[in-house]
């Protein structure tokens, strides 16, 4: 069996077909039609990557997500209202790594899973034990997962602390948003997110309250760079 996946949504129907799909490429699911039923079973076993719908009975996706980031760093993926604008915002904000809008393809869900999955991956098994990565006062510690802000440890989940790492990679240049999507999510260019904004916006935020010098600057129509106060 694959890693294993817990998916929770009080939709039976879609439920079946996620785990259909899922399970087809070859992972381990396991269902649960309320997120309080996951939160129950979650300290029992951990599973690789958790698949939260926001609306649900009981506890909601978001206030699952925000319980589940409190004791892992377990990557997580929301599902959304194509109505709720303000669900996915406040789910990336509270460290969900990444979101569907309904409704969506199977296919697309099963996509993002492997992405995240694969960027788990390739840290554990590629990057250099002992790489250090370092601009002006931020410095990222890729033997320890730390990044640092003047000496003093900032905690990112997974998604915002690869993104700072391409940033910190590129020493100043201009990163686009199509190779951020690509070096973070495994995502194609063509497929329309607004992800990167939103997570670029959340990691400035805690750059920001760490009293980081350094900034994340929006180059207009291109994408990204750090920029350290001078």
């Amino acid at each position: 069996m694959g890693a294993l996946i817990y998916l929770a949504d009080d939709d039976p129907d879609l439920m079946e077909v996620f785990s259909t799909f899922l399970r087809s490429a070859g992972y381990d699911v396991r269902t649960f039609p309320t997120g309080d039923d996951l939160a129950a079973e979650f300290p029992r076993k951990e599973p690789a990557l958790v698949v939260l719908d926001v609306m649900m009975p009981g506890a909601d996706g978001l206030t699952v997500c925000k319980h589940l980031r409190e004791v892992s760093n377990v990557p997580i993926v929301i599902l959304t209202a194509k109505d709720s604008e303000m669900d996915y915002m406040y789910g990336l904000a509270i460290g969900a790594d990444d979101y569907l809008m309904k409704p969506f393809s199977p296919s697309m869900l099963v996509m993002r899973v492997k992405a995240l999955l694969r960027r788990i991956e390739m840290s554990q098994t590629t990057m250099p034990a002992s790489k250090k990565t370092r601009f002006a006062d931020i410095s990222l510690d890729d033997a320890c997962h730390e990044v640092r802000v003047a000496g003093k440890v900032i905690d990112l989940t997974m998604t915002e602390y690869a993104l700072l790492r391409c940033l910190l990679e590129a020493n100043g240049s201009a990163v686009s948003r199509d190779t951020l999507l690509s070096k973070v999510w495994g995502i194609d260019a063509e497929v329309e997110t607004r992800v990167t904004d939103d997570t670029v916006r959340r990691v400035r935020r805690k750059l920001r309250n760490a009293g980081s010098t350094t900034a994340i600057k929006a180059v207009w129509g291109f994408g990204y760079k750090l920029e350290a106060d001078s």
